[in-house]
């Protein structure tokens, strides 16, 4: 049938136009609009073969897709308890980060009892090998060939027969049936569609290692990320010895989670207890600094925030965060030169995180406000302290989810006392004769003995009772 121009597309983003054009207008991409064609006619489907017959939902078999552990318990936490038969993952992060170290190593556990097929792209099987020895990655059962040809590895699969299949990268394979260079965005599709195709046949366990862009995000188009039912983002400054996992999209399980890890020479090894990795350990209270309890997925993670504010010439005071939401760091500015009338106009502010972890939970807020302004004051903030809360425009303290989970976890840390946004813990405020609020003793010791739980409504309570 004759076909007709159907205009120009994006291969990223979806976007379309008349004509073509270099750059996505919509996603700012370069070299990925491409022409489409679009068929004369409309086209009716003739009925065809069928895999396996259509029964009712009651009677399919659910063992089949119970997740499997992989033997890193920090792992199956991001995954949701595993590795599902026929689930394919996407697991993204910068180069050299860790990420062929933490799969070779997950791999050597799953290979005590199920086969493994890692295929290398970017190695040789002699360095691959190399990195085993020094990670005690040996077993009989585990796998290893360096291809970059999608029909080699389809042979591969043939006669290994694994349960997990590794791609190492997927950037790195080609396919003779797509046009372009490996790692094209016609290639990136192509390879990624038959690896998909083939965990699902197979009920093969499949985990593909993708690269990211500069900017952060995925190396390829983001038909990639929907193509598959898991995205890992591996995470970590290259200077630190801490890595982060956190799942950005679970088909099995939630998308929430985040998981820890130490990389050393000998390997890398899961973290249990990540609390205490993100606050400074100092004796005496320094200005510009505030704790507060982050919530990664059920854990609740304790961490640091710092502040530094320092005259400036400059016309254009800058604002600069590490770790943080810089829109809501720019909010909190906002109403903390509104509502406390703060001098910031003159002034550089920079905001970072201890150990590199990124937050951007909403309960951050009032620690990032107490930061700045203790900085700005050259005040500490009292010994002991960990602040939670989120902040409105209009100068509000909002509660925040799970605050006796976060709590719970400060006491065990051996903090003394708490502020949080007034109703957080459902129970009636106490002031003094002048109004200022007071602490909940009976409260605090519920989670310790001695600790000490205060409310404030909006931040002029807050500053008030630290101060």
């Amino acid at each position: 049938m004759a076909k007709k121009a159907g205009g120009y597309r994006c291969a990223e983003c979806g976007w379309q136009t008349a004509k073509w054009v270099g750059r996505c207008g919509e996603c700012q991409a370069w070299g990925t609009v491409e022409e489409e064609t679009a068929p004369a006619g409309a086209r009716v489907a003739s009925a065809g073969a069928v895999s396996a017959p259509a029964v009712p939902i009651g009677q399919v078999k659910a063992e089949v897709a119970h997740a499997r552990g992989t033997g890193v318990p920090e792992l199956d936490r991001v995954l949701g308890g595993g590795l599902v038969p026929g689930a394919v993952v996407l697991l993204a992060g910068e180069p050299g980060i860790g990420k062929s170290t933490l799969l070779l190593e997950a791999a050597a556990k799953i290979a005590r009892q199920q086969t493994v097929l890692y295929i290398t792209g970017e190695e040789s099987a002699a360095q691959v090998r190399i990195r085993a020895d020094r990670i005690g990655a040996i077993q009989d059962r585990l796998y290893l060939a360096a291809e970059t040809e999608l029909g080699a590895l389809v042979s591969h699969v043939e006669k290994v027969q694994p349960d997990l299949l590794i791609v190492d990268s997927v950037q790195t394979i080609g396919s003779a049936q797509a046009t372009g260079v490996p790692g094209g965005v016609t290639q990136v599709r192509e390879v990624a569609g038959n690896l998909v195709r083939l965990a699902k046949e197979r009920g093969m366990a499949t985990v593909l290692v993708g690269h990211v862009t500069k900017e952060g995000s995925i190396a390829g188009p983001r038909t990639l990320e929907h193509l598959v039912d898991v995205v890992l983002h591996f995470e970590g400054d290259r200077h630190s010895r801490l890595r982060l996992v956190r799942a950005i999209k679970n088909r099995y399980g939630p998308v929430d989670e985040v998981g820890c890890f130490d990389l050393h020479e000998s390997g890398i090894e899961g973290i249990t207890d990540a609390s205490g990795l993100f606050v400074s350990h100092r004796t005496d209270p320094v200005p510009g600094t505030c704790v507060t309890v982050t919530l990664e997925g059920t854990r609740p993670l304790p961490a640091e925030v710092q502040a530094l504010v320092a005259r400036t010439e400059a016309q254009q005071p800058r604002r600069s965060s590490s770790g943080l939401d810089t829109y809501r760091v720019t909010m909190v500015l906002a109403v903390l030169e509104r509502r406390l009338n703060a001098k910031l106009g003159g002034c550089d502010v920079f905001t970072a995180t201890v150990g590199g972890i990124k937050l951007s939970d909403p309960a951050v807020d009032l620690s990032v406000m107490l930061a700045v302004a203790s900085a700005a004051g050259d005040k500490a903030l009292p010994a002991g302290l960990v602040v939670l809360g989120e902040v409105g425009l209009a100068g509000e303290l909002r509660p925040v989810r799970d605050v006796r989970r976060r709590l719970s976890e400060a006491a065990r840390l051996g903090f003394t006392r708490a502020l949080v946004p007034a109703g957080s813990l459902e129970v009636g405020k106490r002031r003094n004769g002048d109004n200022s609020l007071v602490p909940m003793a009976g409260r605090g010791a519920a989670f310790a003995p001695g600790f000490d739980v205060v409310e404030a409504e909006n931040v002029w309570d807050a500053l008030t009772h630290v101060t």
